[in-house]
């Protein structure tokens, strides 16, 4: 995958993220935020069936992560219709996995040890100089 489609998948996935958060935020003011959360997270089980009448698509990465994010505000599992419960904890564990993994990732490629830099630094004086008797690179 290349990072210019992974950077259009990303904005995708936030950008929907985003509108849930939205959607949220303007049901929170109607009416308690349990309710509201309870409400999002049906609508968008709902929103599954929207293709097929009998088969719900498959879900996106942003409504896995708003329904594993919305499971916090209230007793979800009173509430599924589509998923099954263990579902939904099979796409938090794999939210925290991606989120562990983004978290360990390493910052770049390891520095050269001082000793090994100090070496290199006098072969290539050696070299420049001619001086190839105590060389390694005088084998042959």
């Amino acid at each position: 995958m290349s990072s210019l489609s992974a950077l259009f998948r990303f904005l995708y996935c936030a950008s929907h993220v985003f509108v849930d958060a939205l959607i949220f935020f303007c049901l929170t003011f109607r009416s308690a935020s349990a309710l509201a959360a309870e409400n999002l997270f049906l609508r968008k089980q709902l929103v599954l069936y929207v293709e097929r009448n009998k088969k719900p698509r498959r879900a996106t990465d942003p409504i896995r992560f708003t329904l594993a994010y919305l499971s916090r505000y209230f007793e979800w599992r009173d509430a599924l219709t589509v998923v099954k419960p263990d579902t939904l904890i099979r796409w938090h564990r794999k939210g925290f996995r991606l989120f562990w993994k983004w978290k360990s990732r390493s910052s770049g490629r390891p520095r050269v040890p001082a000793d090994v830099r100090r070496l290199v630094v006098e072969w290539q004086r050696t070299i420049r100089r001619g001086e190839r008797n105590g060389s390694p690179m005088n084998c042959c």
